[in-house]
């Protein structure tokens, strides 16, 4: 990922926040020179090793699983995380110089080998997992554990569960820091406004960062 150093994004608890609140991901690898991706659900793990670990499974009916290895090897794969993200107008300045359209965004990029997992008690332990983690919302979360075992163990015959130790992470938040504080003060107010909720929260994100100056 292209990150100029005035984008760049080193804070672990800020890179963690964007992966476990946009932890719907695109798991990327490539084999014989073809990409291919799927759109998956993701676990993060922070404390496993020095930059933490992802947890999902593929639909066994989904071929991209057999580009995993069951052990470490040299198939690197890359897992996108895209947060909040929008459109900036010239306008939104509200600046008599002149200035381009641009997209503000936050974007997390995590590589590693991912290792396809044969043992059904850890499959089940991903699962209760991810479920857990999308739940948690509910005024009464539906679990795993409310279901019969043979149920369970039959409805894992059509997953691969898979996990990845992170080997590197790139974070960028493209937030107009480029731009001088006024500029930078009066598009996100302008993002405030838009009935667009990603705009909403891009603005929140640029105001956090002029906190951070």
């Amino acid at each position: 990922m292209y990150v100029p150093s005035m984008f760049k994004l080193e804070d672990p608890e800020a890179i963690r926040e964007i992966i476990e609140a946009y932890s719907f991901g695109l798991f990327v690898t490539a084999k014989d020179g073809l990409p291919t991706a799927t759109h998956l659900p993701f676990v993060f793990e922070p404390n496993y090793g020095a930059n933490g670990m992802l947890l999902g499974h593929f639909a066994r009916a989904n071929p991209h699983w057999r580009d995993l290895g069951q052990e470490l090897d040299e198939r690197e794969a890359l897992v996108v995380f895209q947060g909040p993200h929008a459109y900036v107008s010239p306008l939104d300045y509200n600046s008599e110089k002149p200035n381009v359209p641009t997209w503000n965004y936050l974007a997390v990029h995590a590589y590693g080998t991912p290792i396809i997992i044969d043992d059904p008690a850890r499959t089940k332990e991903v699962l209760t997992k991810l479920t857990d983690k999308n739940e948690s919302l509910q005024e009464v979360p539906w679990t795993v554990s409310s279901l019969g075992e043979d149920y369970v163990a039959n409805m894992m015959k059509g997953i691969v569960a898979f996990e990845m130790p992170i080997s590197r992470l790139e974070a960028k938040a493209k937030l107009n820091q480029n731009k001088p504080r006024g500029n930078m003060e009066a598009a996100a107010a302008a993002l405030a406004k838009r009935e667009d909720p990603l705009a909403q929260e891009t603005a929140g994100a640029m105001r956090d960062a002029m906190k951070g100056e």
